[in-house]
C-alpha cells in the first residue's frame, strides 16, 4: 500500500468534461461542486431528471411538475404520457455516423467481427421483420441463450424496436438455472447457439437446447445460430439466424411505448429460492443509463467502451447502453483467463477501449500475480 497520489484531475475537469458541461447549463449554482450537483438531484429529482431527458435529447423538452406524479411509491408515475422507444436512441447515432464502426466482436469461437452503425441499423432492421413474421409483438416475451457477441445485440435492439420484451441466460447456465428463470415469463421465441469454444474447449449444447425446448411449451418457434459448427441445424418448429435476418424490403420502425413498458427482464441469483424476475422499462433505462454513461464515465463521440460480462449479468445491458452516449462498444465471448490473464488487456490495447469495467474477481485474479497493465 501507498499514500503516493498516482492521478488528480486536471483544473479544467468541470469545464471539459459532460458532468461539467451539464451542471453549467441546468445547475449553474453546482458547477465545480459535485456534492451541490448530487444534492440537487436527490432534492428536486422532477427539475433533476427534467434536465437528464432534456440533455439526452429523449423528446421535447418536458416541465418539471409533468415528471412524477403524487402518488407514493410504488404507485408513482414518471413522465406519465410520454412515449417513446430504447432501441431508437441507440440507434440513432448520437455522434456516430454510419460509416463509422459501432461495435467490435472478439471471440474464441470465430474471428473478430465489427459492425458500422449502418449495417447494425440494417441488421436490426430484418431482424425485426423476421421478429414480426414470427408472429411476435409488443408485450411478447423473446428469450436469447446467446453469448457476447453482435449478433446478441442485433436481436435485442430488433426485439426492443417492437415493443417486445427480452430474457437472456448464457450458454453456460444449466437446463434447470434456465427454465427456473424463462417458465416463469411464457416466452414465444427462443433464440440460441449450438455451441461455442471457452479458451481450446469446444463445448456444444445440443442436448440442453432440446431440455430446454421441451420445458418451454410457450415457446412457437426457435431460432438457431450457428456459432460452434457452421452446419448446425435443430428440428422442429424452428429456423436459422439466416432464416431469421433474410432480405425484405421492411424499412427500419421503433414502435412508440410508454415510458415505463417493460424493456427487458433481469433475474436474481437464486440463492434464496427460484429466481426472482425484475422487469426494467425502456424510459427508465435511457434515462439511468444514459445519465451514468455520459455524466459520470463522461463517454461520448470517439469513445469505446469495453465491459467484461456475459449476457446473463447486468452489466452486458450496461455495455450496450454506451451506443446512447455516441461511443462504441468492444464485446468479448470465452475464457479471460486463456491462454493468460493478459487476454483481456490485450483486447482493449488491440481495440482502442478508452473506458474498461472488469468482474471484482477478474481483478483479484491480476492482482494476485497477474499482468502489470500500463
Amino acid at each position: 500500500m501507498t499514500d503516493d497520489v498516482v492521478w488528480r484531475p486536471p483544473p479544467e475537469a468541470w469545464s471539459v468534461s459532460r458532468m461539467g458541461q451539464f451542471a453549467e447549463h441546468y445547475h449553474p449554482v453546482a458547477f465545480g461542486n459535485y456534492e451541490a450537483l448530487w444534492r440537487w438531484s436527490v432534492e428536486d429529482p422532477a427539475a433533476f431528471w427534467a434536465s437528464v431527458w432534456d440533455y439526452l435529447e429523449v423528446g421535447e423538452p418536458r416541465a418539471s411538475e409533468s415528471v412524477i406524479s403524487a402518488d407514493p411509491m410504488p404507485d408513482t408515475t414518471w413522465f406519465d404520457g410520454a412515449t417513446l422507444n430504447y432501441a431508437e436512441h441507440l440507434l440513432r447515432g448520437n455522434g456516430l455516423g454510419e460509416t463509422d464502426v459501432a461495435v467490435v466482436g472478439h471471440s474464441q469461437t470465430r474471428p473478430t467481427r465489427e459492425l458500422a452503425l449502418g449495417e447494425l441499423r440494417d441488421e436490426v432492421r430484418r431482424a425485426a421483420a423476421g421478429l414480426r413474421r414470427l408472429g411476435v409483438g409488443p408485450g411478447d416475451r423473446v428469450v436469447a441463450l446467446l453469448p457476447n457477441i453482435p449478433e446478441t445485440l442485433v436481436a435485442f435492439l430488433a426485439t426492443a424496436s417492437i415493443g417486445a420484451i427480452r430474457a437472456s441466460c448464457p450458454p453456460e447456465f444449466g437446463v434447470r438455472g434456465i427454465l427456473d428463470r424463462w417458465v416463469q415469463i411464457e416466452p414465444k421465441v427462443l433464440l440460441a447457439i449450438d455451441g461455442y469454444r471457452y479458451g481450446t474447449k469446444e463445448i456444444a449444447i445440443e442436448g440442453v437446447l432440446d431440455q430446454i425446448r421441451r420445458g418451454l411449451p410457450s415457446v412457437e418457434h426457435t431460432v438457431l445460430l450457428p456459432y460452434l459448427d457452421l452446419a448446425a441445424t435443430i428440428s422442429g418448429q424452428a429456423q436459422t439466424w439466416s432464416d431469421l435476418t433474410a432480405e425484405t424490403a421492411e424499412p427500419l420502425r421503433f414502435e412508440p411505448v410508454l415510458f415505463a413498458h417493460p424493456l427487458y427482464i433481469l433475474s436474481s441469483s437464486g440463492t434464496t429460492g427460484r429466481p426472482k424476475q425484475i422487469v426494467h422499462g425502456h424510459g427508465g433505462i435511457l434515462l439511468e443509463h444514459g445519465k451514468q454513461l455520459a455524466l459520470h464515465h463522461d463517454l461520448g463521440p470517439g469513445d469505446r467502451l469495453f465491459w467484461f460480462s456475459t449476457t446473463g449479468w447486468m452489466m452486458w445491458n450496461y455495455l450496450v447502453s454506451g451506443l446512447l452516449t455516441g461511443a462504441s462498444i468492444a464485446m468479448f465471448d470465452g475464457d479471460p483467463a486463456a491462454p493468460s490473464l493478459d487476454t483481456l488487456w490485450s483486447v482493449v490495447d488491440q481495440t482502442d477501449v478508452t473506458f474498461a469495467g472488469f468482474s471484482a474477481p477478474f481483478i483479484m485474479a491480476c492482482r494476485g500475480g497477474g499482468p502489470t497493465p500500463r
